[in-house]
């Protein structure tokens, strides 16, 4: 199950970067990555949010979140800057997924912005 889990956001990273460079997204810039983790668990997530600071990772406050059900979960993010590259983002995602697996947290997948 949880390979099947990491391809499914390894075909979400090769997805998003097509449609980002299909849009136009600058390719010679690199982009503001935010990696999402979460948990219903606060400590579990906090302890995670530490062991990826202490890993050198720019890591933004957990926070209160809702899921789409109303689930109450707790929640942060990983900030990287990386070109718009599948094999670094393929990489990166699969170092996220194993911070997850390790620490007991969700992976909830990346986000960027599109770059004029």
């Amino acid at each position: 199950m949880k390979d099947d889990d990491l391809q499914q956001w390894l075909e979400h990273s090769e997805d998003l970067i097509s449609a980002l460079i299909e849009d136009g997204s600058n390719e010679e810039i690199n982009h503001t990555i935010e990696h999402h983790f979460s948990s219903a668990d606060f400590d579990l997530l906090e302890k995670a949010a530490i062991t990826a600071f202490k890993m050198g990772f720019e890591i933004e406050d957990p926070e209160e979140a809702e899921t789409d059900t109303g689930e109450k979960v707790f929640a942060f993010d990983i900030i990287t800057e990386q070109p718009l590259e599948l094999e670094v983002i393929s990489d990166e995602t699969k170092k996220m997924f194993q911070l997850a697996q390790q620490c007991k947290v969700e992976y909830d997948g990346w986000g960027t912005y599109f770059e004029e």
